[in-house]
């Protein structure tokens, strides 16, 4: 097995499996899985014969040893299918997890009423208490500024890709615990109760998320029921024919051909299947958390998607230098890298690396003319940066409306081609950043959010597949149109939130339809826990990570089509095993009815094609190969897996 596949088994896991094993013994568990609950109530049937305490020990209800062997043999049976389970199970037990870990580690900077700053845990903050946050720290509660403005990161939180603006006053005030400032110094004070915040109000959207029965699972309950009670009939109808013939048939035997004869295996074989599909979509650098959602997958009928990260590369980067009338390109690309190449943002850095891609800057010559020079950072006030050199030259880049103050103060004017530019480029969703020189306009740089390459030709796949696609952005509509139309998808969800996102899902639900889900923000955990088949970037906060049941580690949104593939063998292995496990169950009931018979009828000797000896002997070996089936059972998966094309 591959180094891939043997991570499905860490040790950590398999101890936390092999202890629900025998929790999921309870009853109250058992009864949820009607076929496992009845084998459950022979064990301790047969428990009970084999400490005399149901009938009394004679010849006819076989040794003690035979007894407690049959006992063993169920329990072991019991044990193997929970195991199975289990270990789907402990890949997925906190998706709220990471959620609670950035509630309760984030530190606040407190204030008390004399001024005094101390730290403590963002879950101690109480409401009215105030706090300080800087530029590089993670805002720890939800809150209003009433001193300061900055520049805020939201992207985590709401998905808006573009950093926003925050100041005390107007309605631009509120800030959002979990969001990171990135410029300036602000004092919020807390205006959410504990257990009221936004973060928190996201445990309980992951909590509260359920997911839905695929058909196929429905269907293929109602088929296990079915042959439960076809083999209880059975087994019943076999007491009256052992009295007309004068054949005393032990507790034990009655309850081993029931139990091997009811379809325990094909739940035994399930797992299998589960765990095989978590393997190949392993081999796919897809991390699920069990083999339902691989099987779920090659049934969706609706994927969303969210823009940032996930159809876009998730960072703003330059596309494009447009110069005002009057201005060389060269001029205008060599004041943009002087005022971005301290710039550590990604967008600063990308439009370095434009002016290096083009050749139409020297990057290594221009650094030494920085040598005494001024750095101008940016700030929520100016909405600016840029650089004052040792000469005396000013070079800012900017919002448009900062710009324009500048060049208005300076009675320079502000080009109607740049002001026109400005708006196609905000116009088809892009950022537009003005450049100047001694307030002197120079010219416009081109933000654009990225899309991924090849993702167009995905998503035509994907739509051949009937899958529709769904991009869901908190951008506002006219963003959200143009990224949507360029990437190719079906239909798009503007200025979403994440209960926008929930509901969304929840009617597509009750319309019959199986969603999937990918996405890599915070904001999309609870989406992500309530879909189908959740699918979470690497390149995603942790909370979307462990709020999906997959974990995409190449961050392709279109990597669901291997998955949807991968599902699909599944259901054609599952097709396959079945059949496989139906013949086991007639085998079976032709190994043991013919030695239960053959000193009363002899002419069943002739079905004991097995040469069985004696009735224990048949009933040994059937429940031996009922129990040893389940831990070997992946590798039957595995071998008829391996035949399909």
């Amino acid at each position: 097995m591959s180094t891939k596949s043997q991570s499905l088994f860490q040790p950590a896991l398999v101890s936390e499996a092999v202890k629900q094993a025998f929790v999921k013994l309870d009853p109250r568990i058992m009864f949820r899985n009607p076929v496992m609950f009845t084998v459950e109530i022979g064990t301790v049937v047969m428990l009970l014969v084999t400490l005399g305490l149901l009938v009394k020990p004679d010849a006819a209800q076989g040794s003690f040893g035979y007894n407690f062997t049959v006992f063993v043999v169920l329990f072991l049976t019991l044990l193997f299918a929970n195991f199975a389970e289990a270990i789907a199970e402990a890949r997925g037990k906190a998706q709220a997890e990471s959620l609670r870990k950035t509630r309760e580690e984030t530190p606040a900077r407190v204030l008390d009423a004399n001024g005094q700053e101390s730290s403590v845990s963002s879950s101690q903050l109480q409401k009215g208490q105030i706090f300080l946050v800087e530029a590089g720290e993670i805002i720890p509660t939800d809150g209003e500024i009433i001193e300061g403005l900055a520049t805020i990161d939201e992207s985590a939180i709401t998905g808006e890709s573009a950093p926003v603006i925050r100041e005390a006053g107007g309605d631009k005030s509120s800030v959002t615990g979990g969001t990171k400032v990135l410029s300036d110094r602000i004092k919020v004070v807390v205006t959410t109760a504990p257990g009221e915040s936004f973060l928190d109000k996201m445990i309980a959207l992951v909590e509260g998320a359920s997911r839905q029965k695929t058909p196929n699972e429905i269907a293929l309950t109602i088929l296990l029921a079915g042959f439960t009670l076809v083999f209880v009939l059975v087994c019943v109808t076999l007491a009256p024919f052992a009295e007309y013939s004068n054949t005393p048939i032990a507790i034990s035997a009655f309850i081993a051909l029931f139990v091997c004869l009811i379809p325990t295996t094909i739940g035994g074989l399930l797992s299998a299947i589960g765990i095989a599909g978590m393997d190949r979509a392993l081999r796919a650098n897809v991390i699920t958390k069990s083999g339902k959602a691989v099987e779920t997958a090659g049934d969706i009928d609706v994927l969303l998607l969210d823009k940032t990260g996930t159809i876009t590369i998730g960072n703003r980067k330059a596309t494009h230098f447009w110069p005002a009338p009057g201005i060389t390109e060269a001029q205008m690309v060599e004041a943009a890298t002087l005022a971005s190449l301290t710039d550590e943002t990604p967008e600063g850095k990308s439009i370095v690396e434009l002016a290096g891609e083009t050749r139409r800057s020297d990057v290594a010559g221009l650094r030494t003319r920085l040598q005494g020079a001024e750095l101008i950072k940016f700030t929520a006030e100016t909405r600016s940066s840029g650089v004052t050199l040792a000469d005396g030259q000013r070079i800012r880049k900017g919002a448009s409306d900062a710009i324009r103050q500048l060049a208005v103060k300076a009675n320079q004017p502000f080009p109607q081609e740049t002001t026109r530019r400005v708006e196609a480029i905000a116009s088809n969703g892009g950022t537009p950043l003005v450049v100047s020189q001694n307030d002197q306009v120079l010219g416009v740089v081109e933000l654009q959010d990225i899309i991924k390459p090849g993702i167009q030709e995905r998503f035509e796949r994907l739509r051949n597949m009937g899958i529709k696609t769904v991009m869901v952005t908190g951008d506002n509509p006219l963003t959200a149109k143009f990224i949507a139309s360029t990437a190719g998808v079906d239909d798009f969800i503007a200025e979403a939130k994440p209960e926008d996102k929930m509901t969304y899902i929840r009617r597509e639900q009750q319309q019959g339809k199986l969603v999937a889900m990918m996405g890599d923000g915070t904001n999309d955990a609870p989406a992500l826990a309530q879909a189908d088949v959740g699918v979470a970037m690497n390149s995603g906060t942790q909370a979307a990570k462990e709020a999906g049941n997959m974990v995409d580690l190449d961050n392709d949104p279109t990597k669901l089509i291997e998955v949807v593939e991968i599902g699909k063998q599944l259901l054609m292995t599952r097709g396959t095993l079945t059949t496989f496990s139906i013949a086991n169950d007639v085998a079976k009931y032709f190994a043991i009815v013919p030695a239960l018979f053959m000193v009363a009828i002899p002419a069943l000797g002739a079905l004991n094609i097995m040469g069985l000896k004696s009735p224990q002997s048949a009933i040994l070996s059937a429940v031996i190969f009922n129990a040893v089936i389940r831990p070997n059972s992946e590798k039957v998966a595995k071998l008829i897996r391996e035949e399909q094309p």
